[in-house]
């Protein structure tokens, strides 16, 4: 079972993303399930999801401990302390950023760490801040676990053509930024 963790802020479009990712993991044959948390419910409030992908049912339903994968969706969830708690060795964080690898709060743990600036490639395709979409994309190539094509036909039966390009432009720009084996 791969298990994946969501930090973003309320209206960052973090439930919508996750959702998206269960549609494309069930259409293309796999399982999947999302839990969304939230705290304070209201915009710019720090949120939390969880995502599960399995090739069979799963029966797991609570938060998930050990993500293999982290997604930050707000480069300033780096400073809590339970934005990393659990990150299994040789994870995976994708990290919306415009910001250097050198000047993110990162711990000292062997993982991998992938840079987008998803909220500028959303303003520039939709002129929203809203990074959800363009997070899938770097998210997708980052992980190789979802089905390219139809993530990107979710993208744009959920939104608009607009925010399937903002997915490609971050799947085409995503980097890998950090690698350190321990």
């Amino acid at each position: 079972m791969k298990e994946i963790r969501f930090h973003g802020r309320g209206g960052q479009g973090v439930v919508k993303s996750a959702q998206i990712l269960v549609e494309t993991v069930v259409e293309g044959g796999l399982y999947a399930h999302f839990i969304p948390f939230f705290g304070v419910e209201r915009k710019g409030s720090p949120v939390f999801g969880f995502l599960r992908i399995d090739d069979k049912e799963i029966r797991v339903k609570c938060q998930v401990y050990h993500p293999e994968v982290l997604m930050v969706f707000d480069d300033t969830l780096l400073n809590l302390p339970q934005t990393f708690l659990g990150l299994v060795d040789h994870g995976v964080v994708i990290i919306n950023t415009e910001k250097t690898v050198e000047s993110l709060p990162l711990p000292e743990k062997p993982m991998k760490v992938f840079s987008i600036n998803a909220t500028g490639i959303a303003l520039e395709r939709f002129k929203k801040p809203i990074p959800n979409t363009a997070m899938l994309g770097a998210f997708a190539k980052a992980t190789g676990w979802v089905n390219w094509q139809i993530l990107q036909e979710k993208i744009r039966l959920a939104f608009n053509n607009d925010n399937a390009l903002a997915a490609i432009d971050a799947y085409e720009n995503v980097q890998l930024v950090k690698q350190e084996e321990f």
